[in-house]
């Protein structure tokens, strides 16, 4: 459930809003910012798949050295979906590319579903600014503890945390410097008491947030 990494191991770190199939944008963005694959790491807040143009190619970041990734609500809907064989509600929030792709490219995101399985629901990661806690929802405590069991519902799903900031009503998380969290679509990014709302809706128009942890 939960992945502990030392930041120290690369020379920059930096964090990434929901992709959702925006992969040439992604790489517009790295370029600028002069990422090295070889140096550096990028962490992904989950959502790497649907609603954008090119989900099978946001898959395949899962395999790459320079990424990591905490699974989001879309990953999730999506390995539902294949276990069950009920399609309805992934179709419903952008699944439909999966049902497009050509026999060898779906056989291709069958094996990278297969690994999205193994997806940690939080990371932690101790970088220059401290220690930084990545999920894709919330952080469904008043306290982070590492491997602490929490709901994996709310991890993925809950907003009412955010929702409660917005009406002026925040609540920060002890145990941690820095929570980084996607999922809900913003205008711009949302700080408050080292809780971090990245996700600015790439995919609907938006712009996509990258933020230097080290």
């Amino acid at each position: 459930m939960y992945l502990s990494l030392d930041g120290h191991r690369w020379r920059h770190v930096w964090v990434v809003s929901d992709i959702h199939g925006c992969y040439q944008l992604l790489m517009q963005h790295l370029k600028r910012q002069k990422f090295n694959p070889y140096q550096d790491l990028l962490i992904s807040v989950g959502d790497l798949i649907d609603r954008g143009p090119e989900s099978l190619k946001c898959l395949h970041l899962i395999t790459e050295k320079w990424f990591r990734a905490v699974r989001g609500n879309h990953e999730q809907m999506a390995l539902d979906a294949i276990a069950s064989q009920n399609y309805a509600l992934w179709l419903m929030n952008g699944g439909a590319w999966f049902a497009e792709l050509d026999d060898d490219s779906k056989a291709q995101a069958q094996t990278l579903f297969a690994a999205c399985d193994k997806l940690p629901w939080v990371i932690e990661i101790t970088c220059r600014n401290g220690l930084n806690v990545i999920a894709h929802a919330d952080y469904p405590a008043s306290c982070y503890v590492r491997d602490k069991p929490v709901d994996k519902h709310s991890l993925l799903w809950d907003r009412s945390r955010i929702s409660k900031l917005m009406a002026g009503k925040g609540e920060g998380i002890g145990g941690a410097d820095h929570f980084w969290f996607g999922h809900t679509p913003l205008e711009k990014r949302i700080d408050f008491a080292g809780l971090h709302y990245i996700d600015t809706g790439a995919v609907f128009g938006g712009t996509l947030t990258l933020a230097q942890l080290q």
